[in-house]
């Protein structure tokens, strides 16, 4: 018997990672996990409060549409994608999952729709 563990790590000022990991025990599926989620930290662009730029990404059967949103309104998202932006930093976003309900799908199509944005905009500079 294994435990698998997701794991996102950010540092609220624009920095997130996210890593999965199997393992004999929880503690150690964790440790793993996170070990894995820093050594591939990514910078999210930001601008003030919300992200740069509207995107829209698939990764696998999930859709992702993340849209800048006004400052006050907060994290309009779903659960998966919501942990990935609160971890990023980004408190004003308007976000959708579109197509598959799997967690771990979610995650990783937010971490990589942020890791595409982040490209287009330094493309822009």
């Amino acid at each position: 018997m294994r435990f698998s563990a997701l794991v996102v790590v950010g540092d609220k000022k624009g920095k997130v990672g996210v890593g999965i990991s199997k393992a004999k025990d929880v503690r150690g599926a964790v440790n793993k996990a996170v070990k894995y989620a820093k050594a591939r930290l990514i910078d999210v662009p930001l601008k003030g409060t919300t992200i740069a730029c509207d995107i829209t990404y698939k990764y696998g059967a999930a859709r992702i549409l993340l849209k800048p949103a006004p400052a006050g309104s907060g994290i309009t998202a779903g659960g998966a994608m919501r942990v990935v932006l609160s971890a990023a930093g980004i408190r004003d976003v308007v976000g959708r999952i579109l197509g598959t309900n799997n967690k771990i799908t979610n995650v990783y199509a937010t971490f990589e729709a942020l890791a595409k944005m982040s490209q287009m905009v330094n493309r822009k500079k």
